[in-house]
Formats: C-alpha cells, structure tokens, sequence
C-alpha cells in the first residue's frame, strides 16, 4: 500500500477547511499538507452520483486512477477525491489524464509525468 487512508470525520472537515481544491467536471481535488511524512488518502461518493452500485464503482475508479499518478514518497499531504455525476460513467485511463491535469495545477509530484531532463548550458 502506497498511502494510508483518512478515516475520521474531523481528519475529512481539515482538509475540506484548511485544504486547497481543485475542481473538474469528473472530479474534484482537495489538498492539504499535514505533518506527518506520508500521504494520506480520502475517497468519497456521495447519494447524488447514484446508488451503491455506480458509488461503489466510483471509488474503485478512483483508486486505480490514483495508483498511476501517486507516488511512494511525496511528502506528507491530505488528499480527497470527490466523485461528481460523470464519474461512474468514465474509465480509469480517462479519470487518469484529468488527474494527471489536477496534479499539475496542485504543484503535486505527479509519478505518471516522465522528469524533465536538465540541460548543461556549454
């Protein structure tokens, strides 16, 4: 396991309080730094995006989305995926690229973005 899993109600009301988002039409990003050296994770669902099928579906889209974006060692943040009304209909690579857009505009190291090479000036 990559990352640890926010599961308190108040660790969810920091974020969303104290967090920066980031909003898309298939997701929306909340990021906070927190103190701890590892990153911890939040996925949510709510009744709007549909019953517990396509909530359930959300989630695990999500979280294979994730997998290719978040890497072992960022640092310590707070991160929560909000699902919004397209997401259960979408395919984790397409979830992946609006992620990958997400993580840039957050200022996160994204695993999925090869590094710049540094040129030598001669």
């Amino acid at each position: 396991m990559r990352y640890r899993t926010l599961n308190k109600n108040w660790q969810y009301n920091r974020v969303y309080g104290r967090g920066k988002s980031y909003v898309h039409p298939h997701v929306v990003l909340y990021v906070a730094k927190n103190r701890l050296g590892y990153t911890r994770i939040g996925l949510t669902a709510t009744k709007k995006v549909g019953h517990a099928v396509q909530r359930n579906r959300c989630r695990r889209v999500m979280r294979a989305a994730l997998s290719e974006h978040l890497s072992q060692n960022i640092g310590g943040y707070d991160i929560i995926l909000v699902a919004r009304g397209q997401t259960p209909h979408l395919k984790s690579t397409q979830l992946s690229k609006t992620l990958g857009k997400l993580f840039a505009k957050a200022g996160l190291p994204d695993l999925a973005k090869p590094a710049q090479p540094v040129e030598n000036p001669q």
